[in-house]
């Protein structure tokens, strides 16, 4: 896939499934649920031993029908493994300007984690594609509107802080997608699949679709 068809999907869904799961096994079952649920968008974190292992297999066995990434990758070299082993993009707490010379070098999307608006433009102008405002619960949702004001070009995915009762509030403010974890990745099969669903259908309404 290329860049561009990576980062369209991400944006029409508008929910990324942060995965902190244990095995591969556990992984499949987050992903499946989400899928069935309309999220098509898992990141697995590179704090889950074995992660690049975890995203290789799930990119084995589902293609392009999931669009796996890597995330907390801290640096250039854990962003080569999770790229060589099939992550479409690359998710981090924190802006590093080797990480995106890398991402860029092979055209996979890079999200670094930002909360200034300095550390934004300096990523923005480094290649990021998206700026994952983290840690979102910090400020909410009413700080995307106040990053808006002088820099409306910026393509903004919070993590941290995204539930059910705010998730509209962050996309109507400007938000281009969210990152959900545990309000969306925990419980049975059946409770991500709801979960999914009405996440979903929650950046929808927000979109006024």
């Amino acid at each position: 896939m290329i860049k561009y068809e990576i980062l369209k999907r991400i944006h029409e869904v508008g929910v990324v499934a942060v995965v902190r799961a244990e095995s591969t096994e556990k992984a499949k079952k987050i992903a499946l649920a989400c899928m069935d649920g309309g999220v098509d968008s898992i990141e697995i974190t590179f704090t889950v031993p074995g992660a690049h292992k975890v995203i290789e297999d799930l990119t084995n066995e589902f293609g392009d029908k999931l669009l796996v990434g890597a995330g907390t990758v801290l640096d250039s070299e854990t962003a080569r493994i999770a790229i060589l082993s099939g992550a479409k993009y690359i998710v981090s707490p924190a802006f590093d300007l080797e990480t995106a010379k890398l991402c860029n070098r092979y055209q996979i999307p890079y999200m670094p984690g930002c909360m200034t608006i300095k550390e934004m433009i300096t990523a923005m102008e480094a290649g990021a594609d998206v700026i994952k405002v983290f840690p979102g619960s910090a400020f909410g949702p009413s700080f995307i509107s106040a990053i808006k004001g002088p820099l409306p070009q910026a393509s903004l995915m919070p993590t941290g802080g995204v539930s059910l009762d705010n998730v509209d509030q962050w996309i109507k403010n400007g938000c281009i997608a969210v990152g959900v974890g545990g309000n969306l990745t925990k419980g049975t099969s059946e409770d991500m699949t709801k979960a999914a669903k009405e996440f979903v259908n929650k950046v929808r309404e927000a979109r006024g679709k």
